[in-house]
């Protein structure tokens, strides 16, 4: 896939997660986690309503009040394993954009295309942890709302859905689903650049080795030589001298050695030493 496509394609997954984390974030605060409706005519209604952090109480005069929780070692358990699976989920989610932004290819800070591509997948593990947290939060509170509905046995106040639930959902999802998306396409161009780069290296390295087992003996000297000492067989020498007429020291030299072997070449007899 071209890297223009790669590019746009991290840039709506940054955006689907960023989405997706704000929504989640923004479900933090809102207190319609569940509400009932006690009353039986318009006018006496009174409306009940709670999230993780405090219990609302409103009228149809428009008057509200919200306690919070009044200690935090009296909450159960459930209260607590919600709470920490919402600051999880935001933190991450917060790390998740940050490294997003550094890994994607528009931005160019990660460095190179191999870098890049893996910070893109530790982020989108990031967002991942992020989206499947905040999704165990929102289900874990809708399905203990819906127990205490249908039991039969639950004596005490029963609550319904609240919109924040359904916001959180969707924002997991978005989470989910834009870093599913951006694992996938960064893990294939992280893994198999490295795996393809180690490759090249180890047949290059291979090539090498083969062609050095065929060099002889006389042909590794000569390709072992620096360049500037290589035989030049593509250009022409001419010759010092032409073979018609003889140096004159090469004539010196044959004058010397015929007068002495002239010289040797005399019989002597017993006038000579007269």
């Amino acid at each position: 896939m071209k890297r223009t496509a790669l590019m746009y394609i991290e840039i709506g997954c940054f955006l689907s997660c960023t989405s997706g984390w704000i929504l989640i974030c923004s479900t933090l605060p809102t207190e319609y986690w569940n509400f009932s409706e006690v009353g039986d005519a318009v006018l006496t209604t009174v409306n009940y309503y709670s999230n993780l952090w405090m219990n609302c109480v409103s009228d149809t005069t428009g008057v509200s009040d919200c306690k919070y929780y009044p200690s935090l070692m009296a909450l159960p358990v459930f209260m607590h394993i919600c709470r920490a699976l919402a600051i999880v989920s935001v933190i991450l989610g917060f790390w998740g954009a940050v490294l997003t932004l550094i890994g994607m290819k528009c931005t160019k800070i990660g460095g190179s295309e191999l870098v890049n591509a893996r910070i893109t997948l530790a982020a989108a593990l990031t967002n991942m942890a992020s989206g499947l947290s905040g999704m165990a939060v929102y289900s874990l509170w809708g399905n203990r709302m819906r127990m205490q509905f249908i039991d039969a046995n639950f004596k005490p106040q029963k609550f319904e859905l609240g919109a924040a639930l359904f916001i959180g959902w969707g924002g997991s999802s978005l989470l989910i689903c834009g870093s599913a998306v951006l694992c996938y396409f960064s893990g294939k161009e992280g893994f198999n650049s490295g795996s393809r780069d180690t490759l090249l290296r180890e047949d290059a390295y291979t090539r090498a080795r083969s062609r050095a087992t065929y060099v002889t003996a006389r042909t590794r000297g000569t390709y072992m030589l620096p360049d500037y000492s290589k035989p030049n067989t593509a250009a022409y020498m001419p010759p010092l001298f032409s073979s018609s007429r003889n140096s004159r020291g090469y004539k010196r030299q044959q004058r010397v050695y015929t007068s002495r072997r002239t010289a040797t070449a005399v019989p002597l007899n017993m006038d000579s030493y007269v």
